[in-house]
């Protein structure tokens, strides 16, 4: 049967409560063919979400209507797949369906999401040099190994060559980055050399909108897109929910306030929306933000490290490094499409950036 997750909104609602209703869904669900697995509580933020198997989700709705009335904010079916990937397996549940942490403390459901975004950058002279750029293994294999050592799921990311896991406690998240940072920035026969961006965002599974972590994994993306070289970006949640404010002490992590992050997401919307467009440029972008441009200045200087044209440039850059790599177009189409005005200056940033022309990266994809 599918498998379906929903999320409750109960002001001050309390373990005891959710378990009486779900003794209550129980009693009755199989009336209905229905199994309501299992459920997380997080009781500050008033927040219920189950994990039901039914045939569709009106008859999921329905066992909660007659049980007690609780009815759902959103409810949506989700992949097992993904779920696992992402709630993980193995849950310590107790004879109530309460999902709980090994140390008999509450899960709240909330996950973490880690993207790391990795740059190889060669003066490439020959096919091999021209490889370890395409594929930076050195670095990639520490990230994974890391991320493995703080018991990160990997996610499958199909956007670019982003690293990506998926984390139950948000400290280990946090002190994963930073063991990432400390590794790659030690390792030393850094062969090619690299840049690395990392962005950390978090989520409740089910949002009001019914979305089940694919908004905290764009968040996470666009993070690790918008973080200045070698740093790491945090989302507001993240620095709520770690457990250790003093990681957030001494600059390694950057953590955004919520003003800061819905600026983030909506810079990042835009000027993706508009990448394309070989005439977009910083007054439109201002314009399309409703901000001044001596403020877009100031915001993405202060956020990124950069000037908001390296900053679109970095973006354009980006997009036209995942065409090169799909090899469906020319070097002059992926410059057109990916925004420059022209394949020399798109040529002329792409060296500056990585070390060899696109048509040399091209080769060797």
């Amino acid at each position: 049967m599918p498998l379906y997750m929903d999320f409750h909104h109960i002001e001050n609602v309390t373990v005891e409560d959710v378990k009486r209703a779900h003794m209550a869904d129980v009693a009755i669900q199989d009336k209905y063919g229905v199994r309501y697995l299992q459920f997380w509580v997080n009781q500050e933020a008033g927040a219920v979400f189950c994990l039901i198997e039914g045939p569709d989700p009106e008859t999921c709705e329905k066992v909660h209507q007659m049980a007690h009335g609780n009815i759902a904010c959103a409810l949506t079916e989700v992949e097992t797949g993904f779920y696992e990937m992402m709630m993980g397996t193995g849950h310590a549940v107790n004879d109530h369906g309460l999902v709980q942490k090994e140390n008999g403390t509450l899960d709240t459901g909330y996950r973490t999401i880690l993207v790391v975004s990795l740059y190889g950058i060669t003066k490439a002279t020959a096919s091999s040099d021209l490889s370890m750029l395409l594929t930076p293994n050195w670095a990639r294999k520490i990230v994974r190994e890391q991320m493995e050592r703080f018991a990160g799921r990997h996610l499958a990311w199909d956007a670019d060559d982003s690293l990506m896991a998926a984390f139950d406690d948000a400290t280990g998240a946090v002190y994963c980055a930073l063991g990432i940072k400390k590794a790659l920035e030690q390792f030393e026969d850094k062969q090619p050399d690299i840049i690395f961006k990392m962005g950390l965002s978090a989520s409740q599974p089910v949002t009001m909108k019914g979305d089940f972590f694919r908004e905290a994994i764009n968040l996470g993306h666009r993070l690790s897109l918008t973080a200045p070289n070698n740093q790491i970006l945090a989302c507001a949640l993240i620095r709520k929910i770690c457990k250790n404010e003093d990681v957030f002490s001494d600059n390694s992590i950057k953590s955004l306030n919520t003003k800061e992050q819905e600026f983030i997401s909506n810079l990042i919307y835009v000027a993706e929306s508009k990448i394309s467009d070989q005439q977009f440029d910083l007054n439109k972008l201002s314009n399309e933000i409703c901000i001044s441009r001596p403020q877009l200045y100031r915001k993405i200087t202060a956020l990124t490290g950069r000037s908001p044209n390296d900053f679109i440039i970095d973006l354009r850059m980006q997009k036209a490094l995942s065409l090169l790599r799909q090899k469906k177009h020319g070097i002059a189409e992926i410059a057109y499409d990916s925004g420059f005005n022209s394949p020399s200056y798109f040529s002329k940033c792409f060296v500056e950036k990585f070390g060899c022309t696109p048509s040399t990266f091209l080769k060797r994809v």
